[in-house]
């Protein structure tokens, strides 16, 4: 196996000393943004460390709370969500903030930097692109898009805009230092030469389809921006009240996929250095087209890169939860498994350990990393993102690493659909061995929705 010197870790990247070279370079850049370079790497200006953002929040209620402390010290200057009830609450801590109820509107609220958004999956790469259209560094709830097209137009439109703006996918569980352990250990050899990935989490359903009328939404909620693009549906409360409500529907969200799924692949894809799959395939509970698989699993193939052969990743979702892969028992719950020619790691979010092919060889072949040489740690996950709006733009989670991870699970619920192996061009997003595959990657918005705004 070739190893990287332990010097090239992308994240190492974030928090290097700057070199004159890149010294030269950052102050090039920075003149160039209207900012002054000071001794040290410190930038004085519009983005500064010292410069307050100028914030929206969209979504305030349930996980929109999460990011109250993060922006404190910034200037909340708009608050929205679809139902009233929870502006109300957000109002108390921001006292002074004008009011939404339709992020469109929010969204041309003179004067912002940046937006957080924490909304119904649905509307996740609407209010990205939007905002990217608009200049706005974002932070967005994952998962960042809800179908294959949604996750490619929004990438696509942030690498344009990447010299300038700062975005973050909420997958938070990647500051915990366990995901920099596990990517060292890959990348040292640990498993040797890397051959599958496999990931998993066990959480299941068990909608079987749209829930029928019931009553008339209560007078806060705007049921109608609730729907936002998707399909009309009529209201039941049974809808409201977190996305294990509703992310299990077609029209609302992609289940475990979208959700755990972008916490946990996330695990595998720290490490890996993946771009898009070239083949998708998976399999599952029988296909309702109402509801997303509870019992799911998907296989992708992912081409070699400079310093492993070609893998392959597996995601196995609710009752497809394997108890042991080759001889290893699984972790409960949420976890991955990498599977190398001398060792296996066994990972969960805050822990991993070691399974070598044989007792007798062990793990002899492996010497972790000196602390030294160890990845730094990120600190907090939401105040990289603040930090990030105005300093380098750099991220854990920006939308081209969060990008290309979406649209490969996604793509794996189109292979799950079309119920056979489909084969993938990543590099336009076309499948080449199914039209009816390739109609599946995006979705149909309801007229008057636009995901180009």
């Amino acid at each position: 196996m070739t190893k990287l010197p332990k010097d090239t870790n992308r994240l190492l990247d974030n928090h290097a000393t700057l070199s004159r070279r890149q010294f030269l370079k950052s102050a090039a850049l920075a003149a160039g943004a209207g900012l002054t370079l000071l001794p040290g790497g410190m930038l004085r200006g519009a983005n500064a460390p010292s410069h307050q953002l100028t914030v929206a929040l969209i979504g305030v209620g349930g996980r929109g709370r999460a990011h109250f402390g993060a922006v404190k010290g910034e200037k909340v200057v708009a608050l929205c969500d679809v139902n009233e009830r929870a502006i109300t609450e957000a109002a108390k801590v921001f006292p002074t903030a004008k009011r939404y109820v339709d992020w469109r509107r929010c969204l041309d609220h003179p004067g912002l930097d940046a937006v957080v958004c924490s909304t119904t999956d649905h509307t996740h790469a609407f209010i990205a692109n939007w905002s990217i259209n608009r200049g706005l560094h974002i932070f967005l709830e994952k998962p960042l898009a809800n179908s294959v097209e949604e996750a490619r137009v929004v990438r696509a439109n942030y690498l344009k805009h990447k010299h300038k703006l700062a975005t973050q996918v909420g997958m938070q569980r990647h500051a915990i230092p366990n995901f920099d352990r596990v990517r060292e250990a890959i990348l040292d050899g640990a498993v040797g030469t890397l051959e599958h990935v496999h990931v998993w989490g066990n959480r299941t359903h068990s909608r079987t389809a749209y829930l029928p009328a019931e009553g008339d939404p209560p007078p806060e909620l705007h049921w109608d921006l609730w729907l936002g693009p998707s399909p009309w549906h009529p209201f039941n409360p049974g809808y409201i009240g977190g996305c294990l409500k509703w992310n299990m529907h077609w029209d609302f969200g992609s289940w475990q996929v979208g959700d755990m799924g972008s916490h946990t692949m996330d695990l595998a894809w720290n490490a890996i250095d993946a771009a898009l799959p070239t083949s998708a395939e998976g399999q599952g509970d029988p296909f309702n087209p109402d509801v997303v698989p509870s019992a799911l699993t998907m296989t992708f193939e992912h081409p070699a890169n400079p310093w492993r052969p070609p893998i392959k990743v597996t995601w196995y979702q609710g009752s497809h939860k394997p108890n042991s892969l080759g001889g290893v028992p699984t972790q409960p719950g949420h976890g991955a498994l990498f599977v190398g020619d001398r060792a296996s790691l066994l990972a969960d979010f805050n822990q991993h350990e070691f399974v070598p092919r044989t007792e007798a060889a062990g793990m002899a072949h492996y010497r972790p990393r000196p602390a030294a040489e160890r990845i730094a740690p990120m600190g907090g996950f939401q105040e990289q993102w603040v930090q990030a709006c105005k300093g380098d733009l750099k991220t854990a989670c920006d939308f081209d690493y969060s990008g290309t991870m979406i649209e490969q699970l996604l793509l794996g619920l189109v292979a799950y659909r079309v119920g056979k192996k489909i084969q993938y061009d990543g590099a336009v997003g076309r499948v080449t061995n199914s039209p009816e595959a390739n109609a599946l990657l995006k979705r149909e918005y309801r007229p008057g929705w636009t995901l180009n705004g």
